[in-house]
């Protein structure tokens, strides 16, 4: 079964995929939504300038996202070593500053945090634990990878997305802090990941979780790197996670699909930060064509239900499409959904962009569905 991320479907099941996915339940089958402007309004902001020539569609939260991180006047981190391109401003910084700009509300936690720090190999690696304050133990249990293109950013970065699915499905969430590129080049992010994968298995019960029921979730990079993990856990005769969220994954790395050629000059994303990504984690270019980093080439066979998430002004967003494909191919059953008018980033933006609080509803929904059914 062949999938188009771009194609929108009926009305009917647009509308109705806003409550449920539009899925027939059968296990080799595939279900794809673009969701449009039916998406509910979090705060009306309003752009201080036109669309932007690369994101016409764009829409008006996400443009003011985007101008404010461009007010910042920080170099491209194509142009800066990866020490310096960590202290660039990020989309999350351009949030927080609008909430404060804007009198914003922000929710209080509902859920407590503790650090942790785990021997891998070669060294340690440190994760944040998010357990929900309502609800009784155990806990199903969700492990979150961040983005970064293997390079930047950190879990703080991604505080809100793993603090929504923590909240949204009650549920304890670990955040990975695997190791960066080009200090840590391929594949320690892969290990890191898998080794952190490991720990929550075997130490689910420990901190009030369900070991019969762990799913992972990663965005951008973390997308691939939760890709990852399901495979090794396949390999090494592991428990599967019952689900797997992959939000734009880094699917493959052939950088003249259409949505790269598209939204090549995108932002914060764009085709020549891809490159650069490429050049920081891996030591050579030939290894990204290796199946840990071009998915599309990997055995998918045997994995758990996925749900793939992307925005339609991404350069990632066809790698979504094709892993989708190939995932369906392989006998997996994915839903996917696509988000108009939304770029790379967009998910933790539920503060200021209506698409985001949709795709952490989505997301929630299918992560749920999975853990109800799970250890039956």
């Amino acid at each position: 079964m062949k999938i188009s991320l771009l194609k929108s479907m009926s009305a009917g099941c647009a509308l109705a995929a806003m409550v449920s996915a539009c899925s027939s339940g059968d296990q080799s089958t595939s279900t794809t939504d673009s969701v449009m402007a039916d998406s509910p309004k979090v705060v009306a902001l309003k752009p201080a300038g036109p669309a932007p020539e690369w994101g016409k569609t764009i829409k008006p939260e996400m443009q003011v996202v985007i101008e404010k991180l461009a007010s910042y006047g920080d170099k491209p981190i194509e142009t800066l070593s990866a020490v310096d391109a960590r202290k660039n401003h990020t989309p999350t910084d351009a949030v927080m500053d609008l909430v404060k700009q804007n009198n914003i509300t922000v929710p209080a936690p509902q859920v407590d945090t503790v650090g942790k720090d785990i021997a891998v190999n070669g060294g340690k690696m440190h994760m944040r634990i998010y357990t929900p304050k309502l609800g009784k133990a155990p806990f199903p249990i969700i492990v979150y990878y961040h983005g970064g293109g293997f390079v930047i950013a950190n879990i703080d970065v991604y505080n809100a997305s793993a603090q929504a699915l923590a909240e949204q499905v009650n549920a304890i969430v670990v955040s990975v802090a695997y190791r960066l590129g080009p200090e840590d080049k391929f594949p320690t992010a892969h290990n890191d990941a898998f080794a952190a994968y490991e720990w929550t298995v075997k130490n689910a019960a420990g901190i009030n979780g369900d070991p019969a029921k762990i799913a992972v979730v990663g965005e951008s990079a973390g997308g691939n790197l939760a890709a990852n993990v399901s495979i090794m856990a396949r390999d090494n005769k592991i428990m599967l996670p019952v689900h797997q969220v992959l939000v734009y994954p880094i699917a493959q790395a052939n950088m003249n699909t259409e949505s790269y050629k598209m939204y090549a000059n995108a932002k914060p994303l764009n085709k020549a930060m891809m490159t650069w990504f490429t050049e920081q984690y891996l030591s050579t270019m030939i290894e990204s064509q290796n199946p840990k980093i071009s998915l599309v080439n990997a055995n998918l066979k045997g994995l758990p239900a996925t749900t793939i998430i992307t925005a339609e002004i991404d350069p990632l967003h066809d790698d979504g499409a094709m892993l989708a494909n190939k995932l369906a191919d392989a006998g997996v059953k994915v839903n996917s959904r696509n988000y108009e008018g939304v770029t790379h980033e967009f998910f933790g933006m539920a503060l200021i962009v209506p698409e985001a609080k949709a795709a952490q509803a989505y997301a929630a929904e299918q992560l749920k569905a999975a853990f109800k059914t799970s250890g039956l």
